[in-house]
């Protein structure tokens, strides 16, 4: 993407824009409602983000590329390692970067080492975005603000609801302000930087967290095995969602495999949706207890194996 490509815009802008935060701060949408659409799939079980998302929003004359980091939590496994090692990766190439809180939560321990760390690090831009204003009093924000900034000043305070898309404009007017002028690097209708495959089987991975709620353990992942572009213009694609144990592979598939249909169902809905075609989805359910330490997955995933 060059500057010629886009002549109506006279002086462009583009650059990074890095939101940290403690695992359910509310990261994942607050960058879909950024982009306008969903780009990152959201649920309230922690750790949800494995990859580094990209959502792509033009605000004026800016490209913003909001990267989506997994949750910054104390590691103990090496996906753990990876994902927090991929959060602070692109918080160091970042031209922005935001911490959200969730103001409900508060001034954690989680929020603190982040801040600290921050700290060391002392980005070009340097923004606080309080999250979830609607569900705490005025003064407790005040407070929460204080406390922040009192260890490390930042350039502005936001306060916002994501899921009500409350305040997420003026954070939008800010950063495309203060972005680096230069070309594009995305076409202007990209929304996403992810791949197909890989969106589509993060689509699948949300509805199994969504709907087995508490039931099945963290530790489980899908893939899209199959994508072929039919002649009528639909999709078929064949995913996996591969488990530990074959207990686990009982619990997603459910009775008489009610379970797993209900999951296809909805994830076939927001797959068309975000194609805009008919897709024909097929789901398997595979035992595979080693997937947690193959190193192919972290190359889907755009993380460091060896963090």
């Amino acid at each position: 993407m060059t500057e010629d490509t886009h002549p109506e815009i006279s002086r462009p802008r583009c650059g990074f824009v890095a939101v940290l935060g403690a695992p359910n701060a509310g990261k994942s949408t607050l960058v879909n409602a950024a982009v306008g659409s969903k780009v990152s799939i959201v649920t309230h079980k922690v750790q949800t983000t494995r990859a580094r998302v990209r959502g792509i929003a033009l605000h004026g004359e800016s490209q913003i590329v909001f990267v989506d980091t997994p949750g910054i939590f104390a590691p103990r496994r090496r996906l753990d390692r990876a994902m927090v090692a991929a959060a602070w990766s692109e918080a160091q190439d970042a031209d922005v970067v935001m911490l959200l809180i969730d103001s409900q939560r508060g001034f954690t321990g989680d929020v603190l080492a982040i801040v600290e760390k921050i700290k060391a690090a002392r980005p070009r831009h340097l923004y606080l975005v309080l999250n979830k204003i609607d569900l705490v009093p005025r003064e407790s924000l005040l407070d929460l603000t204080q406390k922040v900034n009192a260890i490390l000043e930042f350039d502005r305070t936001f306060m916002i609801s994501a899921d009500k898309n409350d305040g997420v404009q003026t954070i939008l007017d800010t950063i495309a302000e203060v972005l680096p002028e230069g070309p594009w690097l995305f076409a202007d209708d990209q929304l996403s930087d992810m791949p197909n495959r890989l969106l589509a089987a993060e689509i699948t991975r949300e509805q199994v967290f969504l709907q087995l709620h508490q039931e099945l353990p963290y530790a489980m992942t899908v893939e899209t095995e199959k994508w072929e572009d039919c002649e009528d213009g639909s999709v078929r694609i064949d995913q996996t969602v591969y488990v530990q144990r074959d207990g686990q592979k009982s619990i997603v598939l459910g009775k008489g495999g009610s379970r797993i249909k209900g999951i296809g169902s909805a994830s076939r809905r927001q797959l068309e949706e975000l194609l805009e075609c008919k897709v024909h989805l097929f789901l398997f359910v595979k035992v595979r207890d080693n997937w947690l330490d193959d190193p192919e997955r972290y190359r889907d995933w755009g993380l460091d194996f060896n963090a």
